[in-house]
């Protein structure tokens, strides 16, 4: 009436079905446990054994990737005609799983394998489906990256009258710099792929060098006066009149109203010319020369007057100048601010909404291989 009995696995023959791609160099199981052999002459028997396997690594879209380890068994030295492995189920047994820290299994399928060249090949391949747990990265990398990022638009926001505005676009540079250097120790070190956070901090990388560009020549529209640039005509049209309209920008009240007084200034100067030039016998000459034979100290009075009313004439045209030139770095400013801002937030979500379209497979089920003997 016994129908199953146990015996040491050492004192019958056992399959010497191994890891195929094994990347330690132990094939043996670590404990040879009992085999239960049936009245009907099946064997069951199921050795605790630790395997380690070689991966191809996928850092594409590291922090948020997903990798496929294949694990490929059978026999080392029988063929298809002495050994024939049969897959029970299309999926691996979960039963003892210990849930990991750092890794989620998404499925485990297995597959029996033949070569149609070689009717004696076949073996059983299972496909270890599993997807990074990305909060440990996202936490310590990818916030602090977005966070020191998004100080890079204040650079645009900064006034160029402050000294600290290259200071702002450097020191953000640096931060970038030290954040790319820390990636390239956690992320396996491959050339296949650029993983996606170092795609990441290249684009931010390139954004606040741009910055740094445009800070450069903002800061070189902005200190500019009459002595060294003219404005020129186009300049006036597009960044005084066109451009501060669509970024929603209003000129100062004091610069409209200067330039005002400017205008009405210029037009009472050409009626007095117009008058002084219809003038009969000389006008202003003959005057001045009766002045200065009636009074000669007045004559001087009257040139010294001249003087510093065309000098403060002079002075007021420079200084609007400058602020016109103020005022065109600040369009220019704004103009790159947007630009900054519609870069950057396209380009974070768009990387980061990458691995959404990874083709995950279904949930993992159980199951369990065996092989049989002749």
């Amino acid at each position: 009436g016994m129908e199953k009995v146990r015996l040491p696995s050492k004192h019958i023959w056992l399959p010497d079905v191994v890891l195929y791609n094994n990347a330690d160099g132990m094939y043996e199981v670590s404990f040879y446990s009992n085999a239960v052999v049936s009245h009907d002459g099946s064997i069951f028997w199921l050795p605790p054994a630790i395997y380690k396997s070689a991966c191809k690594i996928e850092v594409k879209h590291f922090p948020f990737d997903q990798q496929n380890c294949t694990m490929r068994f059978r026999s080392w030295t029988y063929d298809r005609t002495e050994i024939d492995l049969i897959l029970r189920s299309d999926v691996a047994s979960m039963d003892d799983f210990t849930p990991s820290g750092e890794w989620d299994i998404i499925a485990l399928p297995g597959r029996r394998n033949e070569n149609p060249a070689d009717p004696t090949y076949v073996d059983i391949t299972y496909d270890f489906i599993i997807r990074r747990k990305p909060l440990f990265y996202t936490i310590n990398l990818i916030i602090p990256c977005v966070l020191i990022t998004s100080l890079a638009i204040l650079v645009f926001y900064l006034p160029s009258d402050c000294g600290e505005k290259m200071t702002l676009c450097i020191s953000v540079l640096l931060a970038l710099t030290v954040f790319l250097l820390l990636i390239s120790k956690i992320v396996p070190p491959t050339s296949l792929d650029v993983p996606l956070v170092g795609k990441y901090l290249m684009f931010t990388m390139v954004l606040v060098t741009f910055s740094i560009v445009t800070s450069v020549c903002v800061l070189n529209v902005h200190h500019r006066s009459p002595t060294t640039h003219t404005m020129p005509p186009w300049v006036k049209l597009v960044f005084l009149n066109k451009l501060p309209a669509l970024l929603f920008m209003r000129q100062p009240r004091n610069s409209c109203e200067r330039q005002k007084l400017r205008q009405r200034r210029r037009a009472q100067e050409q009626r007095e010319g117009g008058r002084d030039g219809g003038s009969v016998g000389g006008g202003p000459a003959l005057t001045q020369a009766v002045l200065g034979q009636a009074c000669p100290g007045l004559e001087e009075a009257v040139d010294g007057v001249r003087f510093i009313a065309n000098h403060m004439k002079t002075e007021d045209d420079d200084q609007s100048v400058s602020e016109d030139w103020k005022y065109v770095a600040m369009v220019i400013d704004r103009l790159f601010l947007w630009i900054f801002i519609i870069v950057c937030v396209s380009g974070t979500v768009g990387m980061f909404l990458q691995p959404l379209f990874q083709n995950y497979t279904g949930p993992a089920q159980r199951g369990k291989w065996v092989c049989l003997w002749n």
